[in-house]
């Protein structure tokens, strides 16, 4: 193990352009470039009674299969969905859940009795009675987002949006599409929202209402920002009940830190909360959960005639299987078998952060999230082959209930492995991150002081 001395890292130091030194430390370059373009499949529409062969549909199909069935092994997130048998007859109805979730349609083509199951659920997750409380299954994520936010633009038609610089881009595109003034609020290397620059900005704009997004596990890191000490800004600020509104954007923690801690509730002031049902449950098609107060309900709905309902959704038509999908999941688990599962992703992605930090790897995991952030591989060929998320200099694994501790120890072999030959002539070093997720938590040679590398034989005996 070589350590660095003060006189060499000077020298490091001292070699580098002044623009790139910042209070005696290394400013990070990053040169972002766009993604290529997509590599398509050279498809087209085949006529009836021409397609033939290689060109059929059903062959076509059977290889695009065959092709999804293969790299899934190589997939870092929850997409595998082992209820497709059983629920395969539903594609052979058209179910359009239209308008209100709690109003009859003039058709039975629906499922809206499923749809309100599942909002049951969560809502008591969420602690808000069945009477006290309106909401539907979304087309996903960002519809809830949206939906949450025009909520809250509603109710406060000159407030002011703060939403952290680590929230979901939905939340800036809401911004835009309701012409919401926004106010970006800084995050601390976590991916937690910085509560003093809230502070301050709040303070600053204290002449106007704040409708506030807060992140239950931000996108990238899983940092999340701490509702009570948020209450205790608004409170602190002279901000009155009636002059704030908060959203919370749970889209993959909304079903793991309720098992973990008691975060999400509606006895405090909150205003929506919105999941992304296909990350944890792994449902096969996009789908959401959005839960707002039912005093909302009556700023948003309008009677639309002719499908007999009121309608306060942000699509209108909606997915009649996706209900169906969360359901059957949500019954076929239960709370047992959820928080078996979340206790498992919990376990599996500590186990993966040790792993990379024996390693010397650059790593951090926050403490309620299942996404482990690591330094962003060198080898684009190798983000690609496990479908890895970028960012800067830091990529991340999101550790979900399909993913295995084999899968992990492949992925973490095939790292080290890589690792060696990117940089064993120590002509490039491994990237610093430390200001994407802290100095604690970089193992470059500015903040570590060492770098190893880890004998293929020790590396390989520590799987298990």
């Amino acid at each position: 193990m070589m350590m660095l001395s003060t006189k060499m890292m000077s020298k490091i130091v001292a070699s580098l352009p002044s623009e790139n030194i910042v209070n005696g430390n290394i400013k990070k370059v990053v040169k972002v470039t766009p993604p290529g373009p997509r590599k398509k499949l050279q498809l087209a529409v085949v006529e009836p009674g021409l397609g033939s062969g290689v060109s059929s549909p059903d062959y076509i199909l059977d290889n695009y299969l065959k092709t999804l069935s293969q790299r899934i092994k190589y997939h870092l997130e929850n997409i595998y969905y082992d209820h497709h048998i059983a629920l395969a007859p539903l594609l052979q109805f058209h179910l359009n859940n239209c308008g209100d979730p709690f109003t009859e349609n003039p058709v039975d083509f629906h499922s809206k009795d499923f749809e309100v199951a599942v909002l049951d659920w969560f809502a008591k997750l969420w602690e808000i009675e069945k009477d006290e409380y309106w909401g539907y299954v979304t087309h996903g994520g960002t519809e809830g987002n949206l939906h949450g936010i025009w909520i809250g633009r509603e109710l406060l038609p000159n407030g002011i949006l703060y939403a952290s610089k680590d929230s979901h881009y939905s939340v800036f595109k809401a911004a835009r599409l309701y012409k919401i003034d926004l106010e970006m609020i800084n995050t601390s290397t976590n991916g937690e929202m910085d509560y003093s620059d809230l502070r301050a900005k709040l303070l600053h704009n204290k002449d106007k209402p704040a409708i506030i997004n807060i992140n239950i596990g931000t996108t990238f890191k899983g940092g999340v920002d701490g509702i009570d000490v948020i209450l205790q800004i608004l409170e602190d600020c002279g901000y009155s009940h009636d002059k704030f509104y908060i959203h919370c954007d749970a889209a993959l923690n909304g079903l793991i830190v309720p098992f973990i801690k008691n975060v999400i509730s509606f006895k405090k002031p909150i205003g929506s909360v919105t999941i992304s049902g296909h990350k944890f449950l792994g449902c096969p098609i996009p789908c959401g959960v959005q839960i707002t107060r039912k005093s909302h309900f009556a700023y948003l709905s309008r009677n639309v005639e002719y499908i007999a309902s009121m309608d306060a959704t942000i699509s209108g038509s909606r997915n009649g299987l996706t209900p169906i999908l969360l359901w059957y999941s949500l019954s076929s688990k239960g709370q047992i078998g959820i928080q078996q599962d979340v206790m498992r992703c919990l376990n599996n992605a500590r186990y993966l952060r040790d792993r990379l930090q024996q390693a010397n790897i650059s790593v951090m995991l926050n403490e309620l999230s299942t996404i482990v952030v690591l330094e962003r591989p060198r080898d684009h060929e190798f983000t690609r082959h496990w479908q890895l998320s970028c960012v800067r200099n830091i990529a991340h694994v999101i550790v979900m209930p399909s993913i295995t501790r084999e899968t992990l120890d492949d992925f973490f072999i095939d790292l080290v492995q890589k690792r060696k030959m990117w940089y064993q002539d120590g002509s490039v070093k491994p990237p610093c991150v430390a200001d994407d997720i802290g100095a604690k938590n970089c193992a470059c040679a500015l903040h570590n002081g060492q770098y190893i590398f880890f004998k293929e034989t020790n590396t390989l005996s520590s799987r298990r």
